[in-house]
């Protein structure tokens, strides 16, 4: 029998090795259960669940990722995906206190076309199929409902994603400053998607279709935080992943980190390489709107290129961006130095010129590259012809790339001391792990990687101490045993180091009490020996004075 916590309550299922439902006793569901037999297997299941159970969606996928890495065939782990990608959430029907299933992150598609669902319905068998069919029509007909709400809501332009309560329910620190964009952002005549807000009339209704239709709808999300926990708070989390996710897809969606008293490294992974406002400075509100007027009047670079362009010479120039969409890098720059023979000026034609020098089709593009071009000859003179516009356009992208640089040097160099660590084994290499971690102070987990590799480091050097300790208790030279213990009393209780001290120093006493013996002997051997000679002596003596009188008798 193998111990498996229920995937909608938690509460623990005894099952068998051969079995792929079950029963839970507790809430009364009919569950589809993983592949048996595999302790470790199980463990990753009842981690993904429980994430999943607390909302953590993408950390429960990444669990469930990696057992789809050990073993593919398994149609739990992708009916796990599946629960993540909508958001799956079993909450208790007061009513008929069943565990019904509502979606937090609905999609466009239906998930009977989901990959990994049809991934689980093939790799299930029959009992497994009934369970998961059953549950995708109750999850498809939801988010119809959701998609159906969604529809007829007005598209927003800007989100604000924040934290509203912290856990004793008082409004955060993170709301205010939101309210404040909120305000100055309508005042612009943005629509605005700000729960505190726009969701107010919504009591009694759910959430998601509401928030469903802001994040598809938006061009920009400001993300709220004044903590790092307030950063990664769960449904904060939830919409903002939501929201980079839909940006791959979707050029036009920018994602802008809005933070106040906290390190640029304490932010998500996912925001070191996006240009982020500091809440902290004088005139934030401003730059906020500023950088939002820019996105949203055009949310494709080219059209500004374009628009600015003389009657003379825009023919030349969509030739030339045309070609560069189009791979054709020395056509869009021959179309270039047509513009140039024209206007030597010309901004957008530098641009042009860029462009097709680092072999890239699409403005928005640049900020991807994975070196800066601010030292290319094109990139000065379209900085000391542009306007203000494609200035600021071609310097954030620097200042994106280089914040990547600097990123993925810092990832290096951390993937480079987590190697290090694994193959580290005694106390100086571990301290060496430790020193380049704290190195990089707030950077993922380096804080606790360095503090881990000083706790390794620690028991290094006290199992080389164990160890060395062990090596001298051999022979019968005392001094071996008295070094032992002075050693084995340097690291305390560790292991047994307590009991082999004992054992030393019963050696100790047994080679005192065997050498002890050994002058006794010595001394009674000596006794005897001199014993011996007197005797040998007196015999002599005797042996003379009889052969002297044998001598007389005889003469």
């Amino acid at each position: 029998m193998s111990v498996f916590k229920c995937k909608m309550c938690g509460g623990a299922l005894e099952i068998g090795g051969t079995e792929t439902v079950a029963k839970c006793e507790y809430c009364g569901t009919n569950q589809t259960l993983p592949k048996l037999g595999d302790e470790k297997r199980l463990q990753l299941f009842d981690r993904a669940n429980y994430f999943r159970r607390e909302n953590e969606f993408d950390k429960a996928m990444g669990i469930y990722e990696i057992i789809l890495a050990e073993d593919y065939e398994d149609s739990e782990a992708y009916w796990g995906i599946v629960l993540c990608k909508y958001g799956i959430e079993y909450v208790e029907d007061p009513r008929s206190h069943k565990r019904i299933p509502t979606v937090n992150r609905a999609q466009l598609s239906s998930v009977f076309d989901d990959k990994d669902f049809n991934q689980a319905i093939f790799y299930a068998d029959q009992k497994q199929k009934k369970i998961y069919y059953s549950e995708a029509e109750t999850i498809d007909r939801i988010q119809k409902g959701i998609l159906e709400i969604s529809s007829k809501e007005e598209p927003f332009d800007i989100f604000i994603c924040y934290k509203e309560t912290d856990i004793q329910g008082n409004r955060t620190e993170e709301s205010v400053y939101a309210q404040d964009l909120y305000n100055a952002l309508t005042k612009e005549g943005y629509k605005v998607f700000f729960s505190r807000i726009t969701l107010e009339n919504k009591l009694g209704q759910q959430y998601e279709p509401f928030i469903f239709a802001a994040l598809h709808s938006a061009k920009v999300m400001l993300v709220i935080g004044t903590s790092k926990e307030s950063f990664n708070a769960v449904w904060v989390k939830n919409e903002w992943s939501r929201f980079l996710a839909l940006s791959k897809e979707d050029s036009t969606k920018t994602v802008i980190p809005c933070y106040k008293g906290v390190s640029p490294y304490e932010m998500p992974e996912e925001f070191i390489y996006l240009q982020s406002q500091d809440m902290g400075k004088i005139g934030y509100v401003q730059d906020v709107i500023h950088g939002i007027k820019k996105l949203i009047k055009r949310t494709k670079h080219e059209t500004v290129v374009i628009n600015s362009i003389g009657s003379n010479v825009s023919p030349l120039l969509k030739r030339a961006f045309l070609s560069l969409e189009d791979g054709e890098w020395e056509n869009a720059n021959n179309f270039c130095e047509q513009v140039l023979n024209q206007d030597p000026e010309n901004a957008q034609a530098y641009l042009g010129k860029l462009m097709a020098e680092l072999k890239t089709r699409k403005i928005e593009d640049l900020k991807n590259r994975d070196e800066p071009f601010d030292k290319s000859a094109n990139y000065q003179k379209a900085i000391r012809f542009g306007d203000d516009a494609l200035k600021s356009i071609l310097t954030e992208d620097i200042e994106i790339i280089n914040k990547s640089v600097r990123y993925n040097q810092l990832n290096n160099s951390y993937n480079k001391a987590i190697e290090y660590m694994q193959s580290a084994k005694d106390e100086d290499r571990f301290l060496k792990v430790a020193e380049l971690f704290n190195h990089m102070t707030g950077f993922k987990e380096s804080d606790r990687y360095a503090k881990l590799c000083l706790e390794k480091a620690e028991i290094a050097r006290k199992e080389n101490i164990y160890n060395t300790a062990k090596s001298n208790m051999v022979g019968d030279d005392e001094q071996n045993y008295i070094n032992a213990i002075q050693m084995l009393e340097s690291i305390g209780e560790w292991k047994d180091a307590k009991e082999l001290i004992i054992i030393c120093q019963n050696e100790i006493d047994e080679i005192q009490s065997i050498k002890e013996e050994l002058r006794k002997e010595k001394k009674i051997k000596r006794i005897l020996f001199f014993s011996l000679i007197g005797i040998v002596a007196v015999f002599a003596i005797v042996m003379a004075i009889i052969n002297s009188q044998w001598i007389k008798i005889y003469t």
